[in-house]
């Protein structure tokens, strides 16, 4: 704007002061004015990219830990021996020449080694056999002769089972009156402790009570 030239010079350098301060401030704001629009744009980025980073959150990072170690190989430990077990060893019965007395002991001797040795025998037949390698004299030589004779003659061996053997040697081999004569023993007016120990006259006395079939305890004291 152009002043009068009779304009003063005092109000004129007031008035170009004033124009240009104002120059200046209107320079200020629009500079002010553009570095707001450059904030605000600015804080626009920013919060479209935090609200983007809300909506989807980046996976969480996997922390650099160093991979395991390797197992040692196993250490192989020598087998433990084997337990080596021994059976006890056995007496075989003794020989038996018949006489009746000795059949039932015989028959227990016979049938224990058979209990614990049964692995040695592959079937009845066998331990029968076995059996009658011990019949050396008298009756049970006879008997045992006899049945070889009948397997000659028709060729089958007689007896088939065990069972069967226990059943024909109780017969021959067993007292023949076991029951009546224990019968007769504990009901005599002579039986007796006598000489006998303690211990000797209860185990005859309880022989005799199972020979004689005593099984009533009452019976049994009053015999006793």
């Amino acid at each position: 704007m152009s002043l009068p030239l009779d304009t003063p010079q005092g109000i004129a350098n007031a008035l170009g002061y004033l124009q240009h301060y104002l120059h200046e401030l209107t320079e200020r704001q629009n500079v002010s004015k553009s570095n707001i629009n450059s904030t605000l744009a600015a804080l626009t980025v920013q919060l479209q990219q935090l609200t983007q980073l809300v909506a989807n959150p980046p996976p969480p990072a996997i922390p650099n830990t160093p991979p395991p170690p390797v197992p040692s190989p196993p250490v192989s430990l020598p087998p433990p021996p084997p337990v080596r077990w021994t059976r006890p060893k056995l007496s075989c019965p003794p020989d038996f020449n018949g006489e009746r007395h000795n059949g039932r002991t015989f028959l227990n001797s016979c049938s224990l080694y058979i209990r614990l040795a049964l692995e040695q025998f592959h079937d009845e037949q066998e331990r029968i056999l076995w059996a009658l390698t011990f019949f050396k004299g008298g009756r049970a030589a006879k008997w045992s002769e006899n049945v070889f004779c009948q397997e000659a003659d028709t060729g089958i061996f007689p007896i088939q089972t065990w069972g069967d053997f226990e059943q024909q040697f109780r017969l021959h081999f067993f007292p023949a009156n076991t029951e009546a004569d224990a019968i007769n023993a504990l009901e005599g007016t002579s039986y007796h402790q006598g000489n006998q120990t303690v211990d000797d006259y209860l185990d005859s006395f309880q022989a005799l009570v199972s020979d004689a079939g005593y099984t009533d305890p009452r019976t049994q004291v009053v015999k006793f």
